[in-house]
Formats: C-alpha cells, sequence, structure tokens
C-alpha cells in the first residue's frame, strides 16, 4: 500500500510513518516542516508544501499520484493562538483541507483518515464522552476541526469517498527517545519546563468534585494513537467503513492532575511540590473518552498505560535536553 501523510515529519505524524514503514507500506510525506523534522523520518521521501497555498497545488497531485490513501495531520494546533488569529487558522486549517480534498479528487484517492481532535466536543464533560455528545467547539482550532469533518461528509455525499475522523483527547509519551514532544503546549511537557527551570509546575485548582480536587483527563500514549491511525486506515481499505465515520480515540479511563503529577516525579526521580493557583475558565472537572466505537469497528484500544507515557516522554525530555547541552 502506498500512503501519502500530510505532515509526517511532526510528533504525531512521525511515529504513524514509523509504525507503517514497518508493516513495509510505501509512504511519501508532505510537510512544510515549520514544526516538522525530517530526521523523525530518514529515508522517507518529503515533498516540502504548505498544503493552504493553492499555488502548490500541480506538486500535491503529483504526490498523489500512486497513493492508496491519505492520513491527513498537516494543520496549526495551538488554541490560545487562534483565539487570537482566528482568519489565519481557518485558512490554513479549513483551506489546507479543501485543497487537499481538491487534489485528491483529480488524483483519484478516495480513501482519508483525518486527524481530528476532542476540541469538537467544546464544554462537553463526563466519564465517558461519546461521538454522539454536542459538538460545540469554543475556539476557532475546534472549529476548523469540526468543518473538516463536515467537509468530509459532504464529499462522501457527493462521491465515492470514505474516511475516518479520529478525535484525540490528550495525546503524551514517545515511541521511541527521539520523537518526542518537542512542543511546549500540554501539561506533560510543561511541567518538564518548569523543573529545567527549577520552578514548581502550576495545578489551576485542586477544588474540583474528583477524588483528589483536581481535573481528570483522558491521557493517552502516542503509539497507542498511530496505531488507531492504521487501524482505520485498514478498516477503510477494507470497507468496513462507509462515508465519513468519527472516533474517540483515548483509553477511557482518566487520571488527574495530581496523579500526572506523581507519575513525573516517579519517572524524574524530581521531588515535585506543585503551587496551587485558581481554577481557569472554561476547565471542567472531567474530560474522559468512551473509545468503545473503535474498539468495536477498528479492533482497536490503548496498551499503554500513564506510568508508560511519563516514563517514554522523560526518556525522550533527557535526549532533547543532552542535545541541547553537547
Amino acid at each position: 500500500m502506498r500512503v501519502l501523510v500530510t505532515g509526517g515529519a511532526g510528533y504525531i505524524g512521525s511515529h504513524v510513518v514509523r509504525q507503517l514503514l514497518a508493516r513495509e507500506s510505501e509512504v511519501v510525506v508532505v510537510d512544510d516542516l515549520v514544526t516538522g523534522d525530517e530526521r523523525r523520518i530518514p529515508g522517507v521521501p518529503v515533498v516540502r508544501a504548505d498544503l493552504a497555498d493553492t499555488a502548490e497545488m500541480p506538486r500535491l497531485v503529483r504526490a498523489l499520484d500512486g497513493v492508496d490513501a491519505v492520513i491527513h495531520f498537516a494543520a496549526r494546533k495551538r488554541v490560545d493562538e487562534s483565539v487570537l488569529r482566528p482568519e489565519w487558522y481557518y485558512r490554513q486549517n479549513v483551506g489546507g483541507m479543501a485543497n487537499l480534498l481538491s487534489a485528491m479528487e483529480s488524483a483519484g484517492v478516495d480513501a482519508m483518515v483525518f486527524s481530528s481532535s476532542a476540541a469538537v466536543y467544546g464544554t462537553s464533560e463526563g466519564a465517558s464522552i461519546p461521538e454522539s455528545a454536542p459538538t460545540e467547539p469554543i475556539s476557532p482550532y475546534g472549529q476548523t476541526k469540526l468543518i473538516g469533518e463536515r467537509m468530509l461528509t459532504d464529499v462522501a455525499a457527493a462521491r465515492a469517498f470514505r474516511s475516518a475522523s479520529l478525535r484525540y483527547f490528550n495525546v503524551a509519551g514517545a515511541g521511541s527517545p527521539e520523537l518526542g514532544d518537542t512542543a511546549v503546549l500540554n501539561l506533560v511537557p510543561m511541567v518538564f519546563e518548569k523543573l529545567d527551570a527549577g520552578k514548581s509546575p502550576v495545578i489551576f485548582g485542586d477544588d474540583y468534585p474528583t477524588p483528589d480536587g483536581t481535573c481528570i483527563r483522558d491521557y493517552i500514549h502516542v503509539s497507542d494513537l498511530a496505531a488507531a491511525h492504521v487501524a482505520a486506515l485498514d478498516a477503510i481499505v477494507e470497507g468496513r467503513i462507509e462515508g465519513n465515520r468519527a472516533y474517540n480515540i483515548g483509553t477511557g479511563a482518566g487520571s488527574s492532575v495530581r496523579e500526572m503529577m506523581s507519575a513525573i516525579a516517579e519517572a524524574s526521580g524530581i521531588r515535585i511540590e506543585p503551587r496551587i493557583a485558581p481554577r481557569r475558565d472554561g476547565d471542567a472537572a472531567v474530560v474522559v473518552a468512551d473509545p468503545s466505537r473503535a474498539r468495536d469497528e477498528l479492533g482497536w484500544s490503548a496498551t499503554r498505560g500513564l506510568r508508560d507515557i511519563v516514563m517514554s516522554a522523560w526518556r525522550s525530555h533527557e535526549l532533547l535536553v543532552a542535545g541541547a547541552h553537547g
């Protein structure tokens, strides 16, 4: 099978590329390399292109020649940035999707796995959020992901096209040390950054209605997430998915912020004394996926727990720090 992976030099994309290569798929990557790094995927052909630039369309169509399916990661993904630059986020994420779908139509490629997000659920909360939960994003970033899903649904209604939209919950960890998350956007790398600076990590609110008073989230290991993409790809190619189908990708089990801090302390060997700050506006007490649809329809389930996530993330962080000082 020949697969084109947009954003394949990035954190999640590179994990998927490596899993595809391990099963002897032929892979080509399209990436603008703004946040991606070719060193993550040595030996894989990379077409450097910005999907949101319509002038790149001919190159994109050529890259799709002979491709059986697309896995689409390439997008901007900072919620705070999307609030400050909404027009640019729509141009990048929605415009990029539109250009990619047009190029796929020109090249005769009719299958896609789409990197969506649990951000499509907006303020939905609970210990088992299903795909049928209301989709009311509260940020331009979340809106662009939901619009991407709706575009896929509309394309599938217009022509023979099959896709899966994977709604990620909280992704962390590393499949190997050199593939770690280098962006300080999520809880685990944010805590690491504080520890590097000799500062106390911050817990925003310890008075939530949870066992230890801190927020609970569903953390999934990036290697499990990568395996979900491969499982969805197989389901599409084998004809088990029609139209566009959404899937929650999480463990179905939540971990609190305090539990995460304890796991990081164990992995790093550093005593952590977090500073308690007031709650942040909009933070729900519990946000955990119901991943049963992915289990039942894709045959996929997460296999790694919190300790695996944090230990792998810390090993990757140590490698990054050693490289910075070496």
